[in-house]
């Protein structure tokens, strides 16, 4: 289990990605819904490799459509384009990727949403692309933003797209503090806080 959750208190809110991301060796998977659970668990238990599998416990009790196949098995390192577009990328993994829908939504910009499904490996090949037919990209993460994930994407793309970016890239994440209660978004990020980043970078970061 891992991040926020309903009144579970600060000490089980953790988002723990970076941490076992840093691991050398380990394998860091973060689904978001069922069918990815699904798949990529078959995937994991099948791993000749060590593997961390992360699920957001925000995601506990919501209902997904799962495909009806007897081995249904996801490849490791493959990211997901959740929403089409070409405006600006937005990189998100476990219950951020709703985050990140409905903040495109509610912004009403063309966004491409990626669910990266795993932190390691990375399917950095599918964030160039996206971020090269962009030029724009936004990252979501539940993890505080100090030495949470999104700073090694951010690295990424700067060294890979920096040709190719018309705006600086944007982090919303999480305060530098315990939650004190999972669902106020003002300390967890919400469609809002995504709203406002897409419309930032839009014009030029300013």
């Amino acid at each position: 289990p891992n991040g926020a959750a309903s009144r579970v208190g600060a000490q089980h809110s953790q988002n723990y990605g970076p941490w076992y991301a840093a691991v050398p060796g380990l394998i860091v998977i973060a689904p978001y819904d069922a069918a990815d659970a699904k798949g990529l668990l078959k995937a994991a238990i099948r791993s000749t490799d060590p593997v961390v599998f992360l699920e957001n416990e925000l995601l506990y009790g919501r209902s997904f459509d799962v495909p009806k196949v007897d081995d249904y098995v996801l490849p490791i390192g493959k990211a997901r384009v959740m929403r089409e577009g070409n405006d600006v990328t937005i990189l998100a993994y476990g219950t951020m990727v709703w985050v990140a829908l409905a903040g495109a939504e509610h912004a009403g910009v063309d966004a491409e949403v990626i669910d990266l499904r795993s932190l390691v490996p990375l399917d950095i090949e599918a964030i160039e692309a996206s971020v090269k037919k962009t030029g724009r990209c936004v990252i979501v993460h539940e993890a505080p933003k100090t030495s949470g994930f999104g700073g090694e994407l951010s690295a990424l793309v700067q060294e890979r797209c920096f040709y190719s970016l018309e705006a600086p890239i944007a982090r919303v994440t999480g305060w530098d503090t315990p939650y004190p209660h999972a669902f106020e978004w003002e300390y967890f990020p919400g469609p809002q806080r995504v709203a406002d980043a897409l419309k930032s970078v839009m014009t030029g970061g300013r």
